[in-house]
């Protein structure tokens, strides 16, 4: 008990205590992944860990300004919130040290209302630039009086791989030759003419990712992209076309109603012209699924407004049903897997072109419909609406396999095209049914009693009370 302690166990003692803890002796690479993950003021924050984790945030690649950083100022006065919300980005870039992958500013919601905010970002744009920045997203709201106009400088930075950006003002100066590395550009809201924005998506060669939604007084648009393979539009156009566009895997469409149908009668066929630039879609979405889905990902409050608006458009195969409808298309979508679509049932022409589409996609997995009852439209004849015609006619087998049906009444025209496709949908696996609101109690009971070309094949009525039924037909 009273042994004197030797030198070498004061040293083990000494070492004991004095040896670092776990968080300290990680690699600077374990804690530069730890760090991309946090928000900014987490980050900050990881400064007082220890020496080695001091300052460490200067060099975290990706700055993202949103609601996660702002937390404590969000309720305060609006012009207090913009002004402590700007030196929080502006303290941030002056102490960041590495190199920065990707710039994200946020408005979170609350709508900018001083002129200094479009000051303050042209400043950071070109401050990015010469980062040598590769994403750009501004999210970003301000008062009508205060346009906001990306300055020219941007155009000239060939680092930028994606590009998104939300309401302002786009004018590419006369010597802009294009982003060479571009691969994303997604425009929300945003002014610019229709040649320039042609001129900007033709100058973009390895463009892949293209995201237009309610872009400013523009009716037509003509897409020029060798490389694009993804594609979603929502606005006012009239029209739209295609060159040299033959890579597309996934198009989501959404047209504004009043100006697009105006345009529509007297067409051959806008099935049959949509449909050459059709070789290679894998995922087709004409309703505004998809694009419900991007508009709601931005960060403001402004998406409750669009949401509001969606009920001024109208699906695309309204547009695909103008003109004379084929029976098949000339050339099959082989590479079709997923089609989504909203179709007003008591319109035989959008019918007829949902199953163009059906029977022309020989290798379809997935099939997803909304059943449209919107304040256009208009109840058919019986001389205009004749599924005897069709079921009379040759035989064409539908390859779906799962099938979704969303927001029907029970009138006859829904009932008539679901017991199409169970009638000729050979291999079709599962088939669910979602009703609307204070559908007729019987529905369940007529569903259920549709014969099936495919034994397998399973219904599902997602009701009230759901209930599965077998392949057995009923009599």
């Amino acid at each position: 008990m009273g042994r004197k302690q030797t030198k070498s166990t004061r040293r083990k003692l000494t070492g004991a205590c004095t040896e670092p803890d776990r968080i300290s002796c990680l690699p600077g690479h374990i804690i530069d992944r730890i760090l991309s993950h946090l928000p900014i003021k987490e980050a900050v924050r990881t400064s007082v860990l220890s020496s080695k984790w001091m300052n460490k945030w200067y060099t975290i690649p990706n700055l993202v300004f949103d609601r996660k950083c702002i937390s404590a100022i969000a309720s305060e006065d609006p012009l207090v919130f913009e002004s402590k919300y700007l030196k929080i980005v502006d303290h941030v870039l002056l102490l960041h040290t590495g190199p920065i992958n990707m710039f994200k500013f946020s408005d979170c919601g609350r709508d900018f209302i001083s002129e200094s905010v479009v000051t303050d970002i042209a400043r950071w744009i070109r401050h990015l630039i010469g980062r040598s920045i590769k994403e750009l997203v501004l999210e970003v709201v301000i008062e009508e009086r205060y346009k906001f106009k990306l300055p020219r400088c941007l155009f000239s930075c060939q680092s930028l791989q994606r590009i998104k950006l939300y309401s302002g003002w786009l004018k590419p100066p006369t010597t802009f030759k294009g982003f060479r590395n571009l691969k994303i550009l997604e425009l929300y809201h945003i002014t610019i003419t229709q040649n320039a924005l042609e001129n900007l998506i033709s100058s973009c060669p390895i463009l892949e990712h293209l995201t237009l939604i309610g872009l400013d007084d523009l009716t037509e648009i003509k897409i020029h992209a060798p490389n694009l393979k993804i594609l979603g539009i929502l606005g006012e156009f009239v029209d739209f076309s295609f060159e040299n566009t033959f890579q597309l895997t996934e198009l989501s469409l959404l047209f504004h109603s009043q100006r697009n149908q105006s345009r529509l009668s007297g067409c051959s066929s806008n099935l049959l012209k949509f449909s050459a630039h059709l070789p290679h879609i894998q995922h087709l979405d004409i309703s505004s699924g998809f694009l419900k889905v991007k508009c709601s990902s931005i960060s403001t409050l402004n998406f409750n407004e669009l949401q509001s608006d969606l009920e001024s458009f109208f699906c695309f195969v309204q547009y695909l049903a103008a003109g004379v409808v084929p029976v098949m298309l000339p050339t099959p979508c082989i590479n079709l897997r997923f089609l989504f679509m909203c179709i007003r049932f008591n319109d035989m022409n959008e019918v007829l072109a949902a199953l163009c589409l059906l029977r022309s996609s020989p290798n379809l997995q997935k099939l997803e419909i909304i059943a449209e009852h919107g304040k256009q439209t208009i109840l058919p004849t019986p001389d205009s609406y004749c599924w005897e015609e069709i079921f009379s006619g040759p035989a064409v087998p539908i390859s779906v396999r799962h099938v979704n049906i969303e927001g029907i009444s029970g009138i006859k025209f829904e009932l008539d095209f679901i017991r199409f496709l169970l009638m000729y949908s050979s291999v079709l696996e599962k088939m669910i049914v979602k009703p609307g609101l204070n559908v007729r109690p019987e529905l369940m009971t007529e569903l259920i009693r549709f014969k099936r070309a495919s034994g397998q094949a399973e219904v599902i009525y997602n009701g009230e009370d759901s209930v599965n039924y077998g392949g057995e037909d009923f009599p």
